[in-house]
């Protein structure tokens, strides 16, 4: 694709990487194929292509954001399916954060739309936030019917039934390796899944243990950024992912780390683009030391060579979240890990294809995200299984509150598969299972 930026435009860091991004693009339009909001809606813009020339021509006239193009970049999920498809490999993804991010900076959103996005990027990355905001949606969720916009209706009833205890483990420490030591890793806690979740971190602590890892939850981490990055927010996501990169940093000239260990797939493709993010700041350097050694959790475990279990005559439904399969190009760890530990495991037709969670997108485009979360959870049920897995916390929330299969994080059914505890997932609402033991 031919660009016209001038060489001053050219002396921005921001544009001069979308320069070359654009000009590796060849309109092929292969990427419209596996684009899910083109699927649905069936508009030439609301594809990557079609987006792609409105990113050009803003940035390039460096024009004020009009309604159309913020509309039309808005209703991109993320999903980074484009990018699996693209044979001329653009980098969709650097592209889009920066169309965001100038959006951000140029464009005055309505009313509403700033006072929600406001709100988001002051509740979701902070766990205790988030819990009291979750109770206050629980209270308020029989009223969500009579909320005139769909993106609250939408808020309320996201909330779980039940709220999780704070886990302890969460917090800054150290576990020893129950076998010989074969490796010193850092655990990612994150934000949301604390407050969502608090089974995934403690089923990913006690199977690290188990198969010869120390585990440290570093004093200092928290959010990646990735909820604030993908809406613009450049400045706030910068500055949580910054203090994740002196925490990490910290651990590995203290210590020594094997590698990061994430167990939520939108969190692991940021926090390997950190390098990226912060290619121009006096965090450089530490930035590329944490995106070299940052890992999704089936990254670690298939190198620790679980042993193989015997068939555990149940059928898993494997969801390849988005920023697994397409944000880091992990197709296969998962699978191969839960097959050899004696699940069968299936997928969904369409497997490439977004069940619409994407970070917040399913509260700021309800309605598109629902038409592809029924998809997603049809093609699922349709493969008749036990339990769905998935390696992404936003796509547990995402399918499980539209199917009453079980769905647990992949790290808890080889946690279990291990010689841990059951999964709470397997009875209702984990209710009638005994009480996961505190690991320290």
């Amino acid at each position: 694709m031919q660009t016209t930026f001038t060489p001053e435009q050219l002396t921005d860091p921001a544009i001069a990487r979308s320069n070359q991004i654009l000009r590796s693009c060849v309109h092929c339009g292969f990427c419209t194929a596996t684009c899910p909001t083109y699927q649905i809606l069936g508009d030439e813009l609301d594809s990557p292509r079609g987006r792609i020339y409105l990113i050009k021509d803003m940035l390039e006239n460096s024009r004020v954001p009009d309604e159309k193009t913020v509309k039309h970049i808005d209703r991109c999920l993320s999903c980074l399916a484009c990018m699996t498809t693209c044979p001329s490999g653009v980098h969709y993804m650097h592209l889009v954060d920066h169309a965001r991010a100038y959006i951000e900076e140029h464009y005055k959103r309505p009313l509403g739309d700033r006072l929600l996005r406001w709100v988001l990027a002051r509740i979701l990355p902070y766990p205790m936030r988030f819990r009291v905001a979750l109770l206050g949606a629980k209270i308020g969720r029989p009223l969500a019917r009579l909320m005139p916009d769909a993106r609250l209706r939408a808020m309320l009833e996201m909330a779980p039934k039940g709220i999780p205890p704070v886990s302890r483990n969460d917090d800054p420490q150290t576990f020893a390796a129950q076998a010989p030591k074969r490796k010193r890793v850092a655990l990612m806690t994150g934000c949301a899944q604390r407050a969502l979740n608090t089974d995934i971190n403690d089923a990913t602590i006690r199977v690290l243990q188990r198969h010869g890892c120390e585990v440290v939850i570093a004093e200092g981490q928290g959010c990646c950024g990735a909820l604030t990055h993908h809406m613009g927010k450049e400045k706030e996501s910068h500055a949580t992912a910054a203090r994740n990169i002196r925490a990490w940093a910290a651990e590995m000239d203290k210590g020594g780390l094997d590698a990061i260990v994430i167990n939520t797939s939108g969190c692991g493709t940021t926090v390997k683009d950190y390098g990226h993010m912060f290619r121009n700041t006096d965090l450089a350097v530490d930035a590329e030391r944490v995106s070299a050694i940052a890992k999704d959790v089936s990254e670690v475990l298939i190198s620790l060579d679980l042993p193989r279990g015997d068939n555990k005559g149940m059928t898993v439904a494997y969801h390849a979240a988005c920023s697994l399969q397409h944000g880091q190009q992990i197709k296969t760890f998962p699978k191969d890990l839960l097959k050899q530990a004696g699940f069968t495991v299936v997928e969904p037709a369409d497997s490439h294809l977004c069940c619409g969670s994407a970070g917040t997108y399913n509260l700021m485009q309800p309605a598109i995200s629902k038409q592809l979360k029924d998809r997603k959870v049809q093609t699922l049920e349709a493969r008749n299984p036990d339990v769905i897995a998935a390696g992404n916390i936003g796509c547990m929330m995402q399918i499980g509150s539209a199917t009453q299969v079980p769905i647990v994080h992949t790290v808890e059914l080889l946690d279990w598969a291990t010689g841990g505890p059951l999964p709470p997932a397997f009875t209702a609402q984990g209710k009638n299972q005994p009480k996961i033991p505190i690991l320290r």
